[in-house]
């Protein structure tokens, strides 16, 4: 008979080799697809690494590419720990971009040491705001966070096209003819712009440098102070939780804004580093929030291991742009991240249960009965 047991303690080895296992069953799915499509698995996959981090400038381009799913990973990571199921990480990006834009525009001519950190702080701001109301909806309704997280994203993409192309707002470019005919999103000069660390060839954006130190901020929160440890208490067992006079409620609105504010800080990345304006269109078609949930389950929800597996994906985005083309499968990166994820939640399974496979013991007074 073959059973599942449930593991009383996991392996450290098995925290590293769950998502390793995953992923390598994920490529050779994928190799069988393209040998099915009629492609060489070998020469696709060569191709598409290259792309992603060999070529000139490649690993530049996947730094950008995986900065935003560096914070929205952090920011699914974060909240599912504590088995809050955060899904609105992609409207509080929207927000974060939102706000962070508003205060690059509002702050033109001021130097970069009050711009930028400004920018982050009302990114965070505008993304712990997008998550406070399905936080205290949950803390003091008990409604589910899969819903109102899920539907708040149409809500503020909603919010992001309405300021761009339905109104006159702070936001859009009006100072031309040309602007006011095609409705666009006010350009960031000056300090507004973001810098990098020019490493040689390598440039690191700065919004990555601020995800690795998010990264390791969130790490000291959860296992090094007294709020992440009533977090684990929290997330194991809300019933021990409530007996041990732990304010449940007030725990779950500082996770969620913790997660909504990682999320938005994602979204001041996204202005500040790369795209330089609210861009509604471009923003929402990247699906960053989206994105990030597989990258937070392929991590096991570990902020370390989140940076890399983000930079894997986004490596992956980079090099299905960059090799667009008639002998190449257009799908193959889409269809590599959904297997990634189907393969990261099996593997879950066997990284929390035990496999046994042998005759059950039947009870001697049982089997007389």
């Amino acid at each position: 008979m073959i059973r599942l047991e449930r593991r009383l303690t996991e392996p450290r080895w098995l925290s590293s080799a769950v998502p390793l296992v995953a992923l390598i069953v994920a490529f050779v799915l994928g190799a069988v697809l393209l040998l099915f499509t009629g492609h060489a698995p070998i020469g696709t996959y060569r191709k598409l690494f290259d792309a992603a981090f060999f070529a000139d400038d490649a690993l530049t381009s996947t730094l950008v590419s995986s900065t935003p799913l560096v914070f929205t990973g952090l920011a699914a990571a974060f909240a599912f720990r504590v088995q809050i199921f955060n899904i609105g990480a992609e409207g509080q990006l929207y927000l974060g971009a939102v706000a962070a834009s508003g205060v690059g525009i509002a702050l033109d001519g001021q130097p970069s040491a009050i711009t930028i950190p400004a920018m982050l702080l009302a990114g965070l701001v505008g993304g712990a705001f997008g998550a406070l109301i399905p936080a205290l909806l949950k803390a003091f309704a008990s409604t589910n966070e899969i819903i109102t997280t899920l539907m708040l994203n149409y809500v503020a993409a909603a919010v992001l096209d309405y300021l761009i192309f339905d109104s006159f707002s702070f936001w859009r470019d009006t100072s031309t003819p040309q602007a006011q005919q095609f409705p666009q999103g006010k350009p960031l000069v000056g300090s507004g712009i973001w810098g990098g660390l020019d490493a040689g060839s390598l440039v690191v954006p700065l919004g990555m440098l601020v995800a690795i130190f998010a990264a390791v901020g969130l790490w000291v929160l959860w296992g090094r102070t007294r709020f992440g440890f009533e977090m684990r208490v929290l997330g194991d067992s809300p019933r021990a939780a409530k007996y041990a006079g732990m304010r449940s409620r007030r725990t779950i609105v500082s996770v969620m804004c913790l997660s909504g504010g990682a999320a938005g800080l994602g979204g001041a990345s996204q202005i500040g580093d790369f795209s330089h304006t609210l861009d509604p269109r471009s923003i929402q078609q990247a699906g960053y929030g989206y994105t990030g949930i597989v990258v937070a389950a392929l991590a096991r929800y570990n902020p370390f291991l989140v940076v890399l597996v983000a930079v894997l994906l986004g490596g992956l985005q980079n090099a299905g742009y960059a090799l667009q083309g008639p002998d190449f499968p257009a799908g193959l990166v889409g269809t590599l991240q959904g297997t990634i994820l189907f393969c990261a939640l099996a593997a879950e399974v066997f990284g929390r249960y035990r496999l046994r496979v042998g005759r059950t013991h039947i009870d001697a007074a049982e089997a007389t009965a």
